[in-house]
């Protein structure tokens, strides 16, 4: 009897520690970045000098429009970008390949760059996620 007595609290300590360690990982997990499917990195936006100047899509590049690079994402792909400073987000659709700095996932237009923060931040932390 006293073998069984230990086996089933060997066998609940045991359950009751990987619960523990589900429930714990399970937590860290979701608000690792704060928000759920978002991912961190730093972003940029285009020089004045390639206004009017032909995307790696093909496409006239503007600073009006919603647009920006990635490294490997498919053409027309919309990914929301979000400021982590203030929350203003913007939706853009890949149009290019870039950026060339290992340490950005993206170069935003430079109308995209506004509606999230002023130009003259240069280089903003955000968080993005795919759309479609």
């Amino acid at each position: 009897m006293k073998t069984f007595y230990k086996i089933t609290q060997f066998v609940f300590k045991t359950y009751m520690l990987l619960l523990t360690v589900f429930v714990i990982s399970c937590g860290s997990r979701n608000s690792s970045n704060g928000s759920f499917g978002y991912k961190s990195t730093s972003v940029s936006y285009y020089a004045n000098k390639f206004d009017g100047k032909k995307t790696a899509s093909g496409e006239t590049y503007k600073h009006s429009k919603m647009t920006g690079a990635h490294k490997s994402l498919s053409f027309g792909t919309r990914v929301e970008i979000v400021n982590v400073e203030n929350d203003k987000s913007v939706i853009i659709t890949v149009n290019d390949r870039g950026p060339l700095k290992p340490s950005r996932e993206f170069d935003l237009s430079q109308g995209a760059f506004k509606k999230i923060s002023n130009l003259n931040a240069g280089i903003l932390k955000v968080k993005y996620r795919i759309l479609k």
